[in-house]
């Protein structure tokens, strides 16, 4: 009777592990890429911040045409040769992105940047400025009071305080869009879809994933893109692009890497790596030199003079670690336990990690940045 229960209760224990346990490494296409033409556009523009208190350009010449530009559009004119001083104003550098589909009169947060030696633009107001496309069009206007995040500080005696960035800051929701891009949407006969990294079996996966809910319709182009049937207007080209990106799809394993910042001495491994068996051996050899200087005095009534006798005291102490064995690891934790059995800083680390590639034990691409 025992032994029926405990069978009931396996196979009990069994079913709901196979009922609640899905695929570790399933993902939605949309976040594995996205359709081509659908990116944001980079804008740029120049602009001048007024309103300072005292923490502007002062006297550089473009910030200075770039004011009386300004007050030009207003009717007034500086006469030739006058310096105004601008303290309260700067030059600054204005960016932004423009989000697919964005039309006009939306809205677009913007990031502002001084130009010249302002030290702060807090409290400052951004005049009226045009904001440029990479082919010299003008695609929105922006306008308004800067949001900083950073504080600057001087004092009398020259010691300074700075928190964060002072000299640059944002404008939420400033931009205003006047002209829409054209992304082609609505026209062809097919969609792209690109993946964000090269991957020939994930190319395949989501290729039969969106044949299996949409039959003969896609087509791989290359590991990296999938070509789609699209037909129809603007409506059934968003329905189709939904329904596509909410496909899930199982993720094929990332090639093996181990990833070595060999400035900052950062070692990052992906699950995909294995090491073979290996011995290692790592030693550690440390040189003291002491120095102990001891001044003579010459004898009374001599002709001699104080001099400084050097004694130095020179010890070598080489720690002894004996070879450990690294055998073949079949997961992640596995081999993050094999390094931290052996106890070496990252320097080190590095080293072990280089030795195992070039004997052929460890199974990934070692990348040095």
């Amino acid at each position: 009777m025992r032994q029926r229960h405990a069978i009931f209760i396996f196979l009990a224990l069994l079913i709901a592990s196979i009922a609640f346990s899905g695929p570790a490494s399933a993902q939605r296409v949309k976040d594995m890429g996205q359709f081509q033409g659908l990116r944001a556009n980079q804008l740029t523009g120049y602009g001048i911040v007024v309103g300072l208190a005292g923490t502007g350009d002062d006297s550089l010449d473009y910030s200075t045409l770039g004011m009386k530009g300004t007050v030009s559009r207003f009717g007034l004119t500086l006469p030739p040769g006058v310096n105004p001083a601008l303290k309260n104003a700067a030059a600054v550098m204005i960016t932004a992105e423009l989000p697919p589909f964005a039309k006009p009169g939306q809205r677009l947060d913007v990031t502002v940047s001084a130009l010249g030696k302002a030290k702060s633009l807090r409290g400052g107001t951004l005049v009226l400025a045009p904001l440029y496309g990479a082919d010299g069009q003008i695609y929105a206007m922006v306008q308004g009071n800067l949001v900083i995040g950073g504080l600057g500080v001087d004092a009398a005696d020259g010691s300074k305080l700075t928190v964060n960035v002072p000299s640059s800051g944002r404008i939420a929701g400033g931009a205003t869009v006047e002209r829409a891009v054209d992304t082609g949407f609505a026209t062809g006969d097919w969609l792209t879809f690109n993946l964000h990294q090269f991957d020939a079996t994930n190319a395949k996966r989501v290729t039969d994933a969106i044949n299996a809910a949409i039959p003969n319709s896609a087509s791989m182009i290359d590991g990296a893109s999938i070509a789609i049937r699209a037909v129809g207007n603007g409506d059934d080209r968003m329905r189709l692009m939904s329904q596509i990106e909410n496909l899930s799809v199982q993720r094929a394993e990332p090639p093996a890497k181990v990833i070595v910042n060999a400035r900052t001495g950062t070692v990052v491994i992906n699950g995909a790596v294995r090491v073979g068996t290996a011995a290692v051996a790592q030693g550690k050899l440390t040189v003291s030199i002491k120095e102990s200087p001891t001044v003579v005095q010459p004898a009374p009534f001599s002709r001699g003079e104080t001099a400084v006798e050097q004694s130095s005291d020179i010890s070598v102490e080489q720690e002894y670690r004996p070879m450990m064995m690294v055998r073949p690891t079949a997961s992640l934790s596995e081999l993050v336990d094999a390094i931290n059995r052996m106890g070496v800083p990252p320097g080190d680390l590095v080293a072990i990690l280089e030795a195992l590639s070039q004997a052929g034990a460890l199974t990934a691409e070692l990348v040095i940045i």
